[in-house]
């Protein structure tokens, strides 16, 4: 909902409040205020007082968007020029555009340069998130280059400094939740590797540090929809004043816009809320959700995975025999990784050639998965759209098709090279090979892989790469076939992956319908990639599977109990060598299967807390049923000791959030009933035997 006065413009969402206004000089656009619904009642408490020195009033202001040009000093948020000129714009408020019900349309002009930018606002009913984003037009006769063009600048006062959270890793340590306190100065965090990347998530987390964080600590948050090279920075000033900035980052440099074109920027996710981080977390959740196509809220089938039993190893019979042990103890999806087509023995060939392998399947391919699907089982395959084998066949009538720098070498990476996806030729062939395979097979389930990175970002023979702006483009096709695939093939579900978590922005996780956090499926360091995941990610899009992995930093082995109970706090699956499984260990995990599909509609659709770190003895998440029916608690003993202090003590208890202090809950495999004060204040109690080091614990309301 939007609500306006003379120059001053309200957006609410389901809890919060977000507050722009005009200032009478008409030169910028400022935010008023940012909190719960009131807050904007009353005088702003962004507003600055008393003399600036040595800065001008632009680089004080909570201004909402500036160019260079306004803002020297403080850091701009555009910065434009003509070819051959001096960087810089100065311009003025030009009225509110036509919007839609929930959104708001702020247009400034540089009638000199020849731009209109309109900074744009849309609430996203049913959750606390704003989208903001700049749509910049360029009005004169000549081009427009555009060195830095962010999405959005959103600031927040923090008397006490700033606390930021963030999430960083490498390939099999993703999702890392970090945290820095500024009093004064800048932290940035980005990636330019043409794909949101490893090392940093394009999300970010602030509160006042003076205000430890709790469940009642105001946290504001930023998300970045974009599959491409980022920025995100933070820069606290002489006034306390925290500013966000965030957008893309053009490889090239520069981007050109043309005369009579308009350029969007990427939408910056905004989000709110009065209790902490585990309160941001829960925001997330419901827009996750909600984005959701109605078809991807079904439940997640629990999937078998191939890939470390077999490797490329791929061949019918031992394939069928993992698919009938899969169905035997409750998978309800078979998927095929790496190695069914031609070509492809290990990593050093066959990408492009997207065909079966007829050596491989010589029954068929089709024949093959009708015996997959004869176990009462959905079949998936994996695919990597992207990528290009140096003696493959596409690659041999192809040359242009790929990145590449005329008269420099190319950089193999992973032993492959990667397609320029942004031409319109490269992307029509991979949208009809991919929808030859759908069509041809019943395929319901895909997993895009993403393993390695643009390096030689040039077309060959063209003399202006800059012009192209070959990440915006790339990233544009990459969401055009996915976005093609789910319109005409709905029945499939689509898994995003890059080496891992190497592509799980906010677009690309809206635009699939689970995505892959890590490589790393080794239990204990999947706790700690998980943990950072869930405060950016819905657990409905976690793909996480029970292996034998023993991971690559904490190698302790973990109990099948275990490594079950981490990989429910997702979407399910199994990527184990289950044939080489005892008798015993396939029931227990068919066990553990059949409670999770009891489980899985809360453990993806519930309210979720974080109650505790896998930096602590005691890590666990709390599901909160939608219908307040019951509470699932996942608990795991994560620290040194994996069995009973050495010395007489008492049980670790999780402390819950969210219950009715007045109701009674029952714990359903021991029968103990807890009032919810206690389980909130003294809390559940965490037994630990010798024996145990995790749990599934369901708490139904009497």
């Amino acid at each position: 909902m939007t609500e306006s006065t003379a120059r001053r413009w309200t957006l609410r969402t389901e809890t919060a409040s977000y507050t722009v206004e005009v200032p009478e000089h008409g030169r910028w656009a400022e935010l008023s205020s940012w909190g719960p619904i009131g807050v904007e009642d009353g005088p702003s408490p962004l507003a600055g007082h008393g003399r600036i020195h040595f800065r001008t009033p632009a680089d004080a202001a909570p201004a909402e968007y500036l160019p260079t040009g306004l803002r020297p000093f403080g850091g701009a948020d555009l910065d434009v020029r003509r070819p051959g000129g001096e960087p810089g714009s100065w311009w003025a408020f030009a009225g509110e555009r036509a919007a839609e019900e929930g959104e708001l349309r702020l247009a400034f002009a540089d009638e000199q340069l020849g731009l209109e930018a309109v900074l744009c606002y849309r609430t996203v009913p049913g959750t606390d998130v704003l989208r903001r984003w700049v749509e910049l037009a360029n009005t004169g006769d000549g081009d427009l280059l555009l060195r830095r063009l962010d999405s959005a600048a959103v600031n927040v006062p923090v008397p006490g400094g700033a606390r930021l959270s963030y999430l960083v890793g490498q390939w099999a340590q993703e999702f890392q939740l970090k945290q820095v306190e500024i009093d004064r100065g800048g932290f940035a965090i980005g990636s330019t590797q043409g794909v949101s990347g490893h090392d940093y998530a394009p999300w970010l987390a602030a509160q006042d540090a003076a205000r430890a964080d709790g469940p009642t600590t105001p946290t504001w948050g930023v998300s970045l929809a974009w599959s491409g090279s980022w920025h995100i920075d933070a820069q606290v000033d002489s006034g306390s004043l925290l500013r966000l900035r965030a957008g893309r980052e053009p490889y090239e440099g520069e981007v050109l816009l043309p005369a009579g074109q308009t350029l969007t920027t990427p939408h910056l996710l905004l989000a709110f809320s009065p209790e902490g981080l585990d309160g941001l977390a829960r925001v997330w959740h419901a827009h996750e959700r909600l984005e959701s196509r109605p078809r991807s809220l079904r439940p997640r089938p629990v999937l078998y995975n191939s890939w470390e039993a077999t490797g490329f190893d791929v061949e019918q019979d031992g394939q069928l025999e993992l698919a009938r042990v899969a169905a035997s103890i409750g998978a309800e999806l078979f998927v095929v990784d790496d190695g069914w087509f031609i070509g492809r023995p290990d990593d050093t060939a066959g990408l492009g050639d997207w065909e079966p392998d007829p050596a491989a399947f010589p029954d068929g391919f089709d024949t093959f998965i009708d015996k997959v699907r004869g176990f009462g089982l959905d079949f998936g395959l994996w695919v990597e759209p992207e990528a290009v084998s140096p003696g493959s066949r596409l690659l041999a009538e192809h040359p242009d098709w790929i990145y590449a720098v005329d008269g420099r070498p190319s950089t193999l990476i992973r032993n492959q090279l990667l397609l320029d996806l942004g031409r319109d030729d490269v992307c029509a062939h991979v949208l009809s090979w991919l929808e030859k395979l759908l069509t041809d097979y019943p395929i319901s389930y895909l997993k895009w892989d993403m393993n390695r990175p643009p390096t030689e970002r040039g077309r060959p023979g063209d003399p202006l790469p800059r012009a192209l702006d070959l990440d915006a483009a790339h990233v544009a096709n990459y969401h055009r076939i996915l976005s093609t695939l789910r319109r005409e093939h709905p029945h499939v579900l689509i898994e995003g992956c890059a080496g891992g978590g190497g592509r799980a922005d906010a677009a690309a996780v809206a635009a699939t319908d689970v995505v892959w956090p890590s490589d790393n499926t080794g239990p204990q360091d999947r706790l700690a990639i998980q943990y950072g995941f869930l405060h950016a990610h819905s657990p409905h899009v976690m793909s996480s599977w029970v292996t034998d992995s023993a991971g690559y930093f904490d190698t302790r082995p973990r109990s099948l109990r275990f490594r079950f109970v981490t990989a429910m706090a997702g979407a399910l699956g199994i990527g184990a060598d289950i044939t080489a499984w005892t008798a015993g260990e396939r029931e227990e995990a068919g066990t553990w299967i059949a409670r999770y599909k009891q489980l899985r509609e809360t453990l993806h659709q519930g309210d979720v807390s974080l109650l505790g770190s896998p930096a602590d003895d005691t890590c666990a998440v709390q599901y909160s049923a939608p219908d307040g029916s019951h509470e699932v608690v996942l608990a795991w003993n994560s620290g040194a000791l994996a069995g009973l202090p050495l010395l007489p003590g008492r049980p670790d208890r999780l402390r819950l959030r969210g219950l009715d202090p007045a109701a009674r809950y029952r714990d359903e495999s021991s029968g103990t009933e807890y009032s919810g004060a206690h389980l909130t204040h003294a809390g559940l109690p965490c037994a630990w035997r010798p024996d145990f080091d995790a749990d599934a614990v369901v708490l139904r309301r009497c």
